[in-house]
């Protein structure tokens, strides 16, 4: 048998060279093929180059070159064929088939549909002059545009910022390495497009470059097909158009950009230009750092002198006020050189911070190329609204919302349906300002993140400039006046003045400015006490008037004569006691009064029929007179908070208020809750915050910041009778968040009939309520079921008689309801001193979205996942039925945090192990008693591994660590690279 095993095996290696004889044929007539396209193609360039009229593409040249690398290669292996024996020959094998399709591939490549040669007089171009590159970001632009230009699938770049911060420079840079790198692309034009955009004079400027004529062709179609003909004989191209300011179709101008065709890069100001141009790419290039801007400074002013330590201190300054901007560097800079006079550097700067780009250099070129942004917006309120942002201080950073509803205040959004609808369009314009670079977009922590929005220093200056003129604006804000204007510079024309964020403590009675043009008037944030009453008198146009975070005392009277105003805010001028008569005011559409000082209602404001907003949180206000809201049908947003016992919020009237969109209100009465949840049910605010009982409002819970419609209840009764009675507590259907602190009248959410229909729960709280024993029941009754399916997040904290995460009917299965906590993704749990086990082992198999669970100072707590005897069964079907171990896997964890557990003793029982395949961070603190983590780590090849996902270990005190037990012996070494032990987390 073993001698005729060998016999088969030596036939089919017979058969096997055999078939390596077949292939080798092949490739050598294939490489006859080969060899006679590379005839030809030597014959034709022989007499193209013979006429001097043409040159070989590159592409030609590398053709030939790898025809005679693979001849080589071939006769090489013929060789090695017949020199080796039969078990060398097999080896060979894999290489002809390797050669074959290499010169397969050839054979295709040698057809060269777009020519092999090219005019000879057709050169990539000149190098263009340009300054060198500055600064680390400009480097990383530059080699992330080469690579996206070297990229097949990358046809079009876009490279946008806002004017003189250095696009041309770059991509000027692009064009001179890709004219010196012949290896690249054949061609390169560069053509500058401008403001003065036509598809006719763009098509014209791409014709002159490549000598083509269209003089005689009217036609724009036609003139596009010329030129889409000439760029794709010119094969591995590249078109640079520079200061594109408005986007168009690139098939009508005739520009065929393709894969081995022609490439086009874009510089722009605006973003949306590259999105609308099909940027693949788009590069936002920033402004300079400080040391880069210092360093191209430096650079400018020359080294024809050295600058003294004093004069460089000013020097610093003066270049600090170029914002970064290179142009503007280099403009300003260049007006220095070789000044050495500390006079002349003081002046400039006093210049510069006085009256923003007043040197004559800085005025005629920086000024000029950032008017025309603001200019090209070409929408006279998007205008409005750039303009606007200059009122705020420099560097200031605003908060999106809040300029959206200053520009709902002034005017500049339409009134639309809905408040939503309005920001949108709010939204727009800011997008719209951003992607024009005339604002930078930012994120602010809040402690929440919220979006920002602050104004490059130059270009606010530029509209500085802009309202010197027209619309008048006298801007002080920030600049640390602790006296208001003199009267003179409250001039006729005047439009909108800003004061804000200075140090101004009163206001001369002299004082009266005859400003009839003045609509917005911007005092908030100073340190007024009182204002006379002189100062409003000449002010009948005033629309918006802004008086927050002021110590004031008295509103003087003539407040109540400025029968214009559309906009009152008093916010935290906590001093306020008395707001004068608003009955005059009827065009009054918002009115901020929260944390006013006010113990009672405004005179007259049930006149205020035009009213959009009232904020009327004010912790001193003592009742609502009936019928408060009644003639405020215009409402949509409306905040109503008090701490005194004695204010009532009438639900029913709220309930009235059928144009609503935000409400906030606090509650002392269930009847008054109950009264307004039940006018939800056929449509309400698509956001409220609402709350019943007498804790202060104003320290919400910060982590329904992120929610829409939220419920909060604290230092109150649920009355959550089980029969559903007329005092049992309602929710909205349509609540998203729910907390619920010191209620000492529930013992589980279970008491809470109405969350049965709560399906769109997402996070829930319950903090501080003693008579909690579990948080959800399920008994044989079907009405006392709650699964919470919705549910994303849940908090416990402080519960001093949670004993039971879940409690069942012993005499029912333990298994929970379907469905049950299906969405959590986090379970926190602190301070519950009487807990002892957390979940039921079939209730982790219902938890397959959890990504978080944290475990914090439960003092009594001993296993996390249940080991009761009576659970055995119920955890059978998880065996592995050769290990005897049972398996939980948790799919979506991604951190374990288990901190000051004294009692902990077991994760889960001895006999089980955690799967956690996507978990990133394990947190372990004074656990003491705990001694097995019970993870299984994921096999790969046959040995465990750490979870590929896996960032940290953080573990404390060292020792205890190192005594724990691993279900595999070398687990503790795979995982000491991710350990950090410290007591800190």
């Amino acid at each position: 048998m073993a001698k005729l095993g060998k016999i088969i095996d030596m036939g089919e290696q017979l058969c096997y060279c055999n078939s390596l004889d077949e292939k080798m044929q092949k490739l050598k007539r294939k490489l006859e093929d080969l060899s006679s396209r590379e005839a030809d193609i030597n014959k034709e360039l022989e007499y193209a180059e013979s006429l001097y009229l043409k040159k070989r593409r590159q592409q030609v040249e590398n053709w030939l070159t790898n025809v005679q690398r693979i001849n080589r290669q071939v006769h090489s292996l013929q060789q090695t064929l017949e020199e080796r024996r039969l078990l060398g020959r097999l080896q060979l094998w894999k290489r002809v088939e390797e050669l074959t399709g290499e010169v397969t591939q050839l054979v295709h490549q040698g057809r060269f549909p777009g020519g092999l040669t090219f005019e000879a007089h057709e050169t990539k171009g000149d190098a263009l002059l340009t300054t060198k590159l500055v600064g680390q970001t400009f480097q990383t632009n530059r080699d992330k545009i080469w690579t996206c230009l070297m990229q097949d699938e990358v046809l079009i770049i876009g490279i946008y910022g806002m004017g003189g911060v250095g696009k041309t420079t770059l991509v000027t840079h692009i064009h001179n390495k890709l004219i010196e790198n012949p290896n690249t692309f054949d061609h390169v034009f560069w053509i500058t497009v401008s403001q003065d955009f036509s598809i006719h004079k763009l098509q014209n400027d791409i014709a002159k470059i490549l000598n083509l004529d269209l003089s005689n062709v009217d036609d724009e179609k036609k003139r596009a097909a010329k030129l889409a003909q000439a760029l794709m004989r010119r094969q591995q191209s590249v078109l640079i158009l520079d200061d594109v300011w408005n986007h168009f179709v690139l098939e009508k101008v005739g520009i065929p950009v393709r894969v081995n065709g022609c490439k086009l890069i874009l510089t722009t100001r605006s973003l949306d230009v590259c999105r609308r141009m099909g940027c693949q790419v788009k590069i936002k290039v920033e402004p300079l750092s400080k040391e880069e801007a210092w360093s191209l400074f430096l650079e400018k002013v020359g080294n024809e002198i050295s600058l003294s330590p004093e004069v460089e201190h000013i020097a610093r300054s003066v270049a600090k006020e170029c914002a970064g901007l290179p142009l503007a560097i280099t403009v300003l800079a260049g007006s220095m050189r070789g000044v050495d006079d500390i006079c002349e550097w003081r002046n400039a700067l006093e210049i510069l911070k006085e009256s923003k780009l007043g040197q004559d250099d800085m005025e005629t070129e920086v000024f000029q190329v950032l008017r025309f942004s603001y200019w090209s917006l070409n929408d006279s309120k998007v205008q409005h609204c750039f303009l606007y942002c200059s009122l705020y201080p420099e560097d200031y950073k605003i908060k999106r919302e809040e300029l959206i509803e200053r520009f709902i205040d002034e005017g500049f959004i339409d009134r639309m349906k809905s408040r939503q609808v309005e920001f949108d369009r709010g939204h727009t314009i800011l997008n719209k300002l951003e992607n024009s670079c005339l604002l930078d977009g930012i994120i602010e922590d809040f402690p929440n993140e919220k979006k920002c929005i602050k104004m490059h220093d130059l270009v606010r200056d530029m509209a500085l400039q802009i309202v010197i003129v027209s619309p008048r604006f006298m801007v002080e804000a920030g600049v640390g006046l602790e006296d208001i204007p003199d009267e003179e510079k409250w001039t006729k024309d005047l439009e909108k003045v800003s004061l804000m964020y200075n140090k101004i403590s009163e206001i001369p009675s002299s004082l009266s400015p005859r400003c009839p043009k003045l609509s917005t008037l911007m005092l908030q944030h100073n340190s007024l006490r009182r204002i006379p009453d002189s100062f409003f008198v000449h002010m009948h146009g005033l629309k918006v008037l802004d008086l927050s975070y002021n110590g004031i005392e008295y509103l003087p009277n003539s407040l109540s004569h400025l029968e214009n105003l559309t906009s009152l805010l008093l916010r935290e001028c906590d001093k306020i006691e008395h707001v004068p008569s608003l009955a005059k005011l009827s065009a009054l559409r918002r009115l901020d009064l929260w944390h006013t000082g006010i113990s009672e209602v405004p005179n007259g404001m049930e006149m205020l029929v035009s009213l959009r907003y009232l904020d009327l949180y004010a912790p001193n206000l003592k009742m609502l007179p009936v019928g408060t809201f009644t003639k405020l049908s215009h409402l949509q947003y409306l905040v109503v908070y008090r701490s005194s016992e004695t204010l009532k919020v009438n639900g029913e009237e709220v309930a009235h208020l059928k144009r609503l969109e935000t409400f906030s209100g606090q509650f002392s009465e269930l009847q008054n809750f109950n009264e307004y949840v039940k006018s939800l049910k056929v449509g309400g605010p698509s956001n409220y915050l609402l709350q019943m009982g007498l804790d202060d409002p104003d320290v919400t819970p910060i982590e329904s910041d992120t929610f829409d419609k939220r419920v909060i209840l604290k230092r109150c009764s649920l009355s959550t009778s089980r029969g559903g009675g007329e005092d049992s507590l309602l929710l909205p259907e349509d609540i998203e968040f729910l907390y619920i602190q010191e209620c000492n009248d529930v013992r589980s959410l279970c008491g809470i009939s109405s969350l049965k229909n709560a399906n769109n729960l997402k996070a829930c709280v319950i903090k501080k309520c003693n008579r909690v024993e579990h948080v959800l029941s399920h008994y044989s009754s079907p009405s006392s079921i709650l699964t919470l399916q919705s549910l994303e997040s849940l908090r416990l904290a402080y519960l001093q008689n949670l004993s039971d995460f879940i409690r069942c009917d012993r005499a029912l299965s333990q298994s929970p309801p379907l469905g049950t906590l299906a969405c959590l993704k986090e379970f926190r749990i602190y301070n519950c001193p009487n807990i002892k086990k957390l979940f039921m082992p079939r209730l982790l198999m219902c938890l397959q979205n959890l990504e978080e669970i944290h475990v914090e100072d439960c003092r009594q707590i001993e296993e996390i996942v249940a080991a009761a005897a009576s659970d055995e069964n119920e955890v059978e079907e998880n065996k592995d039925k050769g290990l005897g171990t049972t398996i939980f896997t948790l799919p979506r964890l991604r951190r374990l945090q288990l901190w000051d557990l004294p009692q902990l003793k077991i994760i889960c029982n001895d006999n089980a192990v955690l799967v956690c395949d996507s978990l990133q961070e394990i947190i372990v603190r004074y656990c003491r008693k705990l001694k097995r983590i019970p993870l299984s780590l994921p096999l790969i090849d046959g040995q465990p591994s750490p979870y590929p996902s896996l960032q940290i270990i953080k573990a404390f005190p060292k020792q205890w660590w190192e005594s724990l037990e691993w279900d595999h012996p070398n687990a503790k070494n795979l995982l000491q690279p991710f350990c950090q032990f410290t007591r800190y987390v």
